[in-house]
């Protein structure tokens, strides 16, 4: 039933679409011209409106043939960057970019996949549920189409979003992240001339980061500096710079710990040059903390994993509950009360020029989804 040369032709046609992030506009309206041609009922949310993308959320609405709850299925549709005039190469089975782009599998495999498995159900007349489609914009910059989604229009209580590698896995355990910015306002002065007169913002902040443990902390939690931004030119002592960073953990107790861990550290510098040579209220320290993303918890006896679970054994296939230390647009609609475990596609080395994915994967998800949305139309 599934149709290989057609779900090559389809991955290659939707990523040789430019889309990265805040551009998914032409993609979304050609996907959308395809999911109407198989039935669907499809709509446009204002999420692009509010974070300046050239298009909204992709909702698509089949109607099934069984009475059961409706299922959802999410992936996005954005890319990170070098993302633009991809060159697809198909070669032995397998599928990657040129070279000088990625290959845009993260997650344009997904959406192939869920493009082939509606397909199959349309062209055969198999039995399934209700099916809420989400196809997400600006995933890949902060989950911002999934935070940004109209959850008016989602009626669905559960589902997978595919935006994973393990084909025989679904993530069922992912952390919650704290974003961090930190901005040390300092004095300017001429570096040479009179560099006493100045108080110098980066070299604070470099004494704040020098006491901070980053990386892995333990299996649970990860933190990170990402970015500093600072100073004018090399013979001007900087006044302002600012420090970027995330803290993630299952644990919301670890979590609250390193994130008030990374505060104290920032805090220390300013009050210390106070406590020595204060000069005018400064130096001065604004900090802000924002929640990125919840964490999530899926228990093994709920649908998601068990319907997994059944249906990768019915395939003579294992599927395995797993953690991740990622976030994915998964997290957000678990904040919103819909249980949604990740499935893999196979795509591997994402964001990356070296990044590839196998048809025969594919293929392995789509019998994998179909299998589920069976099992799903029979409970």
């Amino acid at each position: 039933m599934i149709n290989k040369e057609r779900l090559t032709d389809t991955f290659r046609f939707l990523v040789e679409i430019d889309s990265v992030s805040k551009e998914e506009g032409a993609v979304a309206s050609e996907i959308r011209k395809i999911l109407e041609f198989i039935g669907a009922e499809t709509l446009v949310d204002t999420a692009g409106e509010k974070i300046g993308s050239d298009t909204g959320n992709l909702i698509a609405k089949f109607k099934g043939n069984t009475q059961v709850p409706p299922l959802l299925l999410n992936a996005h549709m954005d890319t990170v960057e070098p993302g633009k005039g991809i060159t697809v190469i198909f070669k032995d089975g397998i599928f990657t970019s040129d070279g000088t782009t990625i290959l845009g599998a993260d997650d344009k495999s997904a959406i192939a996949i869920l493009i082939e498995t509606l397909m199959v159900l349309h062209e055969n007349d198999l039995s399934f549920g209700p099916i809420e489609l989400v196809l997400t914009i600006c995933e890949e910059i902060g989950l911002q189409g999934a935070k940004h989604l109209d959850f008016s229009l989602i009626t669905a209580k559960y589902g997978y979003a595919l935006d994973a590698t393990d084909t025989e896995g679904i993530v069922t355990r992912a952390p919650a992240a704290n974003r961090l910015e930190f901005k040390i306002h300092g004095k300017d002065a001429h570096a040479g001339a009179a560099p006493e007169k100045g108080i110098n913002a980066i070299f604070l902040a470099s004494q704040a980061i020098a006491g901070l443990e980053v990386g892995r902390i333990d299996q649970e939690t990860t933190c990170n500096i990402g970015m500093i931004e600072g100073g004018d030119a090399i013979n001007i002592v900087p006044k302002l710079v600012t420090v970027k960073g995330e803290v993630r953990s299952h644990d919301e107790e670890k979590l609250m710990n390193i994130t008030n861990q990374f505060i104290s550290a920032f805090k220390a510098v300013v009050e210390n040059y106070h406590t020595s040579s204060g000069d005018g209220g400064l130096p001065r320290l604004e900090f802000q903390v924002d929640r990125d993303f919840s964490s999530t918890s899926v228990p093994e006896d709920h649908p998601v994993v068990t319907l997994a679970r059944e249906a990768a054994e019915n395939l003579g296939r294992k599927m395995k509950s797993k953690a991740t230390g990622g976030g994915a647009d998964a997290n957000i609609f678990f904040e919103k009360g819909i249980i949604t475990g990740v499935l893999g596609t196979g795509m591997r080395d994402m964001h990356t020029v070296r990044e590839s994915i196998r048809l025969d994967d594919m293929v392995r998800t789509v019998e994998l989804l179909l299998e589920i949305i069976k099992l799903h139309s029979c409970r």
